[in-house]
């Protein structure tokens, strides 16, 4: 198909997304860059599109990656410009391209990307051809190294497309940067700096106008300046505003205004961008940690990767919106982007939800890091990734990250590296001793990279500060690199926070990442000088596998599916402050030493046993005591101080039935949960977040698919393949069960369950009507659902 650009355009609208109608061929072609080249027999997507998930997974493949290929792929798009757009600018912005991207327009080369995580832009508009003739864009993607990372990245346009159209006198794509250098509870000072672009050969009197808007779009202030611009030139601007009695943006009170800023010209508007403000002032302070606005508070963190399991690297805005809203009921107040650039809408929604967000650039340097093939740390590792293209380019994949973000709110400081210190991964060391290895590079060249790499982001923001993720910190301190950070990030090294904090005595120290028990957390709560924590991680994710079968890593709060584990609870009864009591039961080792109870894998809710077998019942709860039942009787009320690694357990012996937990403060009971004894699987249930979709294309629907008894109780054991059909205008973009060892074809209509239950991704087309969504199972009773699609100028 081709698209006439004014009739997916409203003229009006500077930004649009131009993610339809592409061919797409998995392979190499050397032609395919040429206009008249004939793909007719590729294959028609609409993007973002990751060919990786796609499969098939394959043992000969890196466990890194999650044993899923790689491979070249060439995505092609016919367009045709009309004759009214002659003399504007036409830009295409790639949000990520994963990886070594090469770009032409009508068989002119426009560049080449080798990072995958970042944004980028090429003019289009000297190549474009008018008159009703059409324009070829050819995109090749050149992924052939899998085994390059130590997650999965996936490959191809996994991210959006846009094309924007502006006058020839314009804004500079990401020109706008925002800062509120003054705040006090009565007012505060906006600054805006503008850059602005001419590309006419005359000189230009423009007018710049910033009009602040509430959250309900009213508009609370505003200012106009008169500017003149050179011809053939570039310039920024900076004008200051003043808010009166602003609403400060922090994680209970997420608010966001808007500013508005058009570039008129002649009395006509040529250029308009609307840009998120966020009022907020934070610092680190060595000795107290971190504030907010004013505020003393804890960072509690995770990491998160950037697949959603079968979807892989292209994931829908309503998936991570559903991941962010279950992080955000735990408790969770802070995400690190871990290790490299996220998604543009991710920073959105972390913005709306209220999350502090530590923005990070890279995972590996000048040096290669290990990427395991056959498992984690067995055999020979691959040594491909970015470490090749660092020299060239990591200067530019920084600033364009800090460009790109630094008006996000949420943002409150760059990370330039994760684990670039790795013991002999690449670095080396004396300090090592028994571990050193000569052969290695020298760890002291890491000041100097962190020191050039800190200085091109204070060239662009120098509001925030820049952090990095030590793995080995007594290595680093033998270098300049701690030195060179604001704030500095210890990885799995509680320990040595107070020697650190007292020998580095204007250092600020917090957890980069973090194991998930109840010590590591104590170690940030019980000192006023660790600002936070951010526990790896929020969410399983595929790839770093510990070898075939298991395909995926699996320390997360929430699985593939974004189902709640049990760690999950654990952490909830640690950060959240609305109550709650979960219970699980684990094995008894030895009932005079309990010793640590590991929510990660220890803990299954579940309860079906053997009857009279003694059990351990966990309860995790962040009330003062829990009350345990079976059956109604009672084993006692216990406290929750009395048990140091934040789980209160009872040994019983197991009987059928129901048993149930009551959380109690001050006497009081405040919240409840219960597990109950489930019998043989009989019926599918289906239940999804929403019954109305809109006709976009776009629009997701979370299908929850769970298998239970006859009395409607979860079996947690059952593993039947259940099938799925839809008929409408929707189709099935995934079905995920989360078992780290299943290596079912993702884009199959059918999946063993896993712990009873699995989750299927609706999406709508772009045509209203009722999707018609079926499961079914060998005997079992199947589930219907319906699902209305409705236009989207449709209220509903």
């Amino acid at each position: 198909m081709v698209n006439v650009l004014n009739q997916e355009w409203d003229l009006s609208v500077k930004s649009r997304k131009f993610n339809f109608d592409w061919k797409f061929l998995k392979g190499d072609n050397l032609d395919a860059f040429k206009r008249e080249f004939d793909d007719s027999d590729w294959r028609n997507l609409t993007l973002p599109h990751d060919w990786s998930i796609e499969g098939p997974f394959k043992k000969e493949y890196a466990s890194s990656t999650g044993y899923l290929p790689g491979g070249i792929g060439w995505y092609r798009k016919k367009f045709i410009v009309p004759d009214s757009l002659k003399g504007k600018k036409i830009f295409i912005q790639f949000d990520g391209i994963y990886k070594n991207s090469e770009v032409w327009i009508n068989e002119q080369f426009l560049g080449k990307r080798p990072y995958g995580y970042s944004s980028f832009h090429y003019d289009l508009t000297p190549f474009l051809t008018f008159d009703n003739k059409e324009n070829v864009i050819a995109v090749k993607v050149d992924h052939s190294d899998f085994a390059d990372s130590r997650w999965y990245p996936g490959s191809g346009i996994y991210r959006n497309i846009f094309i924007n159209l502006t006058d020839k006198l314009h804004i500079k794509p990401y020109g706008i940067f925002i800062t509120t250098p003054k705040i006090t509870t009565s007012e505060a000072e906006i600054q805006i700096r503008t850059s602005v672009k001419n590309e006419y050969s005359d000189i230009a009197e423009i007018k710049i106008n910033h009009n602040i808007k509430d959250a309900n779009g009213k508009e609370v202030t505003a200012c106009s300046n008169v500017e003149t611009i050179p011809a053939n030139n570039e310039q920024e601007f900076s004008h200051a505003i003043l808010l009166e009695q602003p609403n400060l943006w922090s994680p209970e009170n997420p608010y966001l205004y808007s500013v508005e800023t058009k570039v008129i010209k002649d009395g006509e508007v040529i250029d308009s961008e609307t840009t998120r403000l966020g009022v907020r002032y934070f610092h680190f302070d060595v000795d107290s940690g971190f504030y907010l606005n004013g505020k003393n508070i804890k960072m509690k963190g995770v990491c998160i990767h950037h697949d959603a399991g079968c979807l892989g690297a292209a994931v829908p805005d309503k998936v991570w919106k559903r991941r962010l809203q279950l992080l955000k009921e735990a408790g969770v107040n802070a995400i690190r982007m871990s290790h490299n650039p996220p998604a543009p809408e991710l920073l959105d929604m972390c913005d709306s939800y209220g999350f502090l967000v530590q923005d990070e650039a890279f995972d590996e340097w000048e040096f290669p890091k290990n990427k395991w093939v056959e498992g984690w740390n067995k055999g020979e590792p691959s040594l491909d990734g970015y470490a090749s293209d660092f020299a060239e380019w990591a200067e530019k994949d920084l600033r364009d990250m800090v460009l790109r973000d630094r008006n996000h709110p949420s943002i409150v400081f760059w990370s330039i590296g994760n684990e670039i210190d790795y013991p002999n991964d690449p670095y080396s060391h004396p300090v090592l001793e028994d571990r050193y290895k000569v052969d290695k590079p020298e760890a002291k060249g890491m000041g100097d990279i962190a020191k050039r790499l800190v200085k091109v982001v204070k060239q662009y923001d120098p509001t925030r500060p820049v952090t990095a993720a030590l793995a080995s910190v007594i290595m680093s301190n033998e270098t300049e690199f701690p030195d060179a950070l604001d704030v500095v990030g210890y990885n799995y090294q509680e320990f040595r926070y107070s020697k650190d904090h007292k020998k580095y005595p204007e250092r600020v120290i917090y957890g980069s990442e973090n194991g998930r028990n109840n010590d590591v957390w104590l170690a940030v709560k019980d000192n006023d000088y660790v600002s936070g924590q951010f526990i790896w991680t929020g969410i399983d994710y595929l790839g770093e596998a510990r070898g075939w079968p298991l395909r995926h890593a699996t320390p997360g709060m929430l699985d593939l599916a974004g189902f709640k584990k049990p760690l999950y609870f654990f952490k909830q009864s640690q950060w959240s402050g609305k109550d709650m009591v979960h219970l699980g039961v684990t094995s008894i080792e030895d009932k005079e030493k309990p010793g640590h109870i590991n929510w990660d894998h220890e803990v299954v809710c579940q309860w079906k046993g053997i009857d009279g077998e003694i059990v351990r019942v966990v309860c995790c709860t962040n009330c003062q005591e829990a009350e345990l039942l079976l059956n109604g009787e009672s084993f006692g009320l216990k406290k929750r101080e009395e048990y140091p690694d934040g789980t209160i357990y009872w040994d019983i012996p197991y009987r059928d039935g129901t048993l149930k937990a009551i959380g109690v403060s001050n006497g009081e009971s405040r919240c409840t949960h219960e597990l109950k004894t489930a019998g043989e699987p009989t019926k599918i249930v289906m239940n999804a977040d929403t019954l109305s979709l809109k006709a976009d294309s776009l629009d997701v629907a979370h299908v929850e698919v769970n298998i239970l008894d006859q009395d409607n109780h979860l079996v947690y054991e059952a593993t039947n393949e259940l099938h799925c059909e839809i008929d409408g205008p929707g189709e099935i973009i995934g079905i995920e069960c989360s078992n780290p060892t299943s290596h079912q074809d993702y884009k199959a209509n059918f999946r063993k369950a896993y712990h009873g239950k699995l989750l299927i991704y609706v999406q709508a087309t772009d045509q209203p009507g009722t999707i018609k969504l079926k499961t079914s199972s060998v005997d079992l009773q199947s589930s219907y659902l319906e699902i209305d699609v409705q236009n989207p100028t449709t209220k509903h």
